[in-house]
């Protein structure tokens, strides 16, 4: 049986008893805030019904501390998680770790921030690191749990050795680089029984959570069609995946040094330290023989060799390593689509696809990368009483380009009584009708015969003590991270049968199943029906057609 947060928080009697099912999640949260009940570390805990805390923190140990891993080490509460040691073969990663991106420090702190230790060698004495051999972090005894945060290649195979240590994991999404390594996860979960989660922080969202008791609720009607984008400004030049190179980094310092020493006193002159500080921190990679841990050099089909530094560095541009614009940003907005297609389901159960159709390729950039800069698909979705009538389809189309990122990121989904659009994970907005112009609140007041006219941004991570209205629905807006870090470790602490992490196994395969799917559509240039034996963790058989080697 599906139960929202609040019902889980006070019972399900109890809680229709009080509100007589007319209280929507907004005023729930005004209503909880005003009384004092959410703790000050922000709404999470107690909107998805977790404790404020473990007690005693899961000791973990991340894997993995580039761009996402810092993320990951950023969003962490102390009061759920101690991270004890850290592994990775980059002196810049290891430094951004300690210390954080200086270019987004809201983002990525580091842990001397996190921690309020002084200095780097205080730090050291209460975090290891593990510079060579991510084996040394995962057969440390003090590691109860690993967070990996590594390049999509290797989740499958460092998350199954460090279960088979005894560790818990939780993994940077796309669950796997394919679903027969998805189902090799799945079943050594299972056999080892440690936790398994992955990173769709949508599912920790309560923006998004929201927006699911919105549909719920009725106020938009039958959805019928979803569209959803993710369009970035990158081109070539100046492109945020291709981070830049050692050598290359070497030879701007001396230009850069050129330009310090010309300049005077001043703003410009402080900008120009910095941005040395930085090169010389990016540059200290040079020193990594990547190939040595499986990366591997290639002649690209203008003829330049590409050693295998750039393929770790810049592992997203390369199918080998990576799963393109599917994986790092398409499987996120499915997902959030698969979530609001299912909760028009009686059972809450996730619905998978009928079909993708799909195309894409390398439009704009050179051969500095084989991944594709655009992928355009079609997928069909069953409706409500599908089973009754095959006509009743939820169509969602989807596009993810560079070269223009006019309209940005988010999903619009559409109804029979209205539209709900979701922006950059940061505001909602209901349309009545089939209007355009006027947004109306995406909650219900109790008695009345709409929705309120007021348009707004639902949020976590407020402190308490704040402004109601802004505590609960404005202010900084929690994206999960934070809410999916504290319940793997709050299901760690606390094991019970249903206490398992919301985006598990089986509705991360779905997940993975979904955009690798898409990518093989697109390099088929076809249209794929989705086989049900697919999303099934205990039967052999997988789109790419190859078995699992782990046996059920």
């Amino acid at each position: 049986m599906y139960l929202s947060p609040e019902e889980r928080a006070i019972g399900q009697e109890n809680f229709y008893a009080a509100v007589g099912d007319k209280l929507t999640r907004r005023e729930f949260l005004e209503g909880a805030i005003a009384a004092g009940v959410v703790s000050g570390a922000g709404l999470g805990s107690f909107y998805f019904a977790y404790g404020k805390s473990v007690g005693d923190p899961v000791r973990v140990g991340v894997i993995g501390t580039g761009d996402e891993g810092s993320v990951l080490i950023g969003a962490h509460t102390p009061e759920f998680v101690r991270v004890v040691a850290i592994a990775d073969i980059r002196p810049y990663n290891i430094h951004r770790a300690f210390h954080g991106d200086e270019a987004v420090l809201d983002a990525r702190p580091g842990l001397m921030k996190k921690y309020g230790w002084s200095t780097e060698d205080e730090a050291r004495k209460n975090v290891k690191v593990y510079d060579q051999d991510y084996h040394d972090l995962i057969n440390d005894p003090d590691v109860e749990g690993v967070i990996i945060a590594l390049p999509l290649h290797l989740h499958a195979q460092v998350a199954i050795e460090a279960m088979k240590a005894g560790k818990h994991v939780l993994t940077e999404k796309l669950m796997a680089h394919s679903v027969h390594e998805c189902k090799d996860m799945a079943r050594v979960a299972r056999q080892t029984d440690k936790l398994l989660a992955v990173g769709h922080q949508r599912h920790y969202s309560i923006l998004y959570d929201n927006a699911v008791d919105t549909i719920r609720r009725g106020l938009i009607g039958e959805i019928h069609y979803i569209r959803a984008q993710w369009h970035r400004g990158n081109l070539p030049g100046k492109d945020s995946w291709a981070n830049p190179l050692p050598d290359q980094l070497k030879q701007d310092l001396v230009k850069l040094q050129a330009d310090i020493d010309g300049a005077k006193p001043g703003a410009q002159y402080e900008a120009l330290l910095k941005k040395k500080r930085q090169w010389e921190l990016q540059a200290l990679d040079a020193v990594v023989d990547a190939a040595k841990y499986g990366y591997q050099d290639m002649t690209l089909s203008d003829g330049r060799l590409r050693p295998a530094l750039e393929e770790l560095i810049r592992w997203r541009l390369w199918n080998r390593t990576g799963g393109g614009l599917m994986a790092e940003l398409g499987s996120h907005q499915l997902d959030a689509a698969s979530i609001f297609v299912s909760s028009m389901q009686p059972d809450g159960k996730k619905v998978h696809p009928l079909s993708v159709s799909a195309v894409g390729g390398r439009h704009l950039f050179p051969p500095d990368r084989d991944s594709d800069d655009h992928v355009y698909a079609t997928y069909e979705f069953p409706g409500p009483g599908y089973k009754e009538d095959p006509n009743k389809l939820i169509c969602l189309t989807y596009s993810s380009i560079n070269g223009n990122g006019f309209g940005g990121y988010g999903e619009v989904v559409m109804g029979t009584k209205g539209t709900l659009i979701l922006e950059r994970e940061k505001e909602v907005m209901l349309f009545k009708d089939s209007a355009t112009t006027t947004s109306v609140a995406v909650v219900q007041k109790p008695g009345s015969s709409g929705p309120a006219l007021d348009s707004y941004e639902t949020g976590g991570g407020p402190r308490a003590g704040a402004d109601v209205g802004k505590t609960a629905l404005g202010g900084a807006i929690s994206r999960g991270y934070t809410e999916e870090i504290e319940h793997w470790a709050w299901c760690i602490r606390n094991r019970a049968p249903e206490n398992v992490p919301r985006c598990h196994p089986k509705v991360a395969m779905a997940d993975a199943i979904i955009a690798l799917t898409t990518n093989q559509a697109i390099r088929e240039k076809r249209r794929i029906e989705f086989q049900e034996e697919w999303f099934d963790i205990d039967n052999d058989a997988t789109p790419e057609d190859v078995k699992p080697s782990v046996s059920v």
